[in-house]
């Protein structure tokens, strides 16, 4: 029955990611504003880009983890890439976003991250 959950929640949380790299590369003023930091219109696009890129390349790279390497490195994996939604609570605190985001949406998936490491590591 764990199994099942460890994976299920591993393949969402990825498949999350990569929306929300191809969220930042397609509509980034949109993706910006819901990150919880919202982007200056005449900003430069190119650091939306970048998180767009590498949001993307964390969602395709935890997939094939999953798939080719097994449990065990998704569970590294997802233990270290915790440290990013851990990152961007404090970007969106330290740049004027509210604490509903900070903490509701990005401490929130590290958290969720941090239980699927554990639940994976027990697979």
């Amino acid at each position: 029955m764990l199994t099942p959950i460890a994976y299920g929640l591993a393949i969402a949380l990825n498949l999350m990611v990569v929306w929300i790299g191809i969220r930042f590369l397609a509509q980034p003023m949109a993706a910006a504003a819901g990150y919880g930091v919202p982007a200056k219109e005449n900003g430069d696009r190119a650091y939306l880009t970048i998180k767009g890129v590498r949001d993307g390349t964390y969602g395709i790279l935890g997939l094939a983890l999953l798939a080719l390497a097994g449990a065990h490195a998704e569970a590294w994996f997802m233990l270290v890439v915790a440290l990013a939604p851990v990152g961007d609570t404090m970007i969106v605190l330290r740049n004027g976003g509210t604490k509903a985001v900070a903490y509701g949406i990005h401490a929130a998936t590290a958290a969720v991250m941090l239980i699927n490491a554990a639940l994976l590591f027990a697979v």
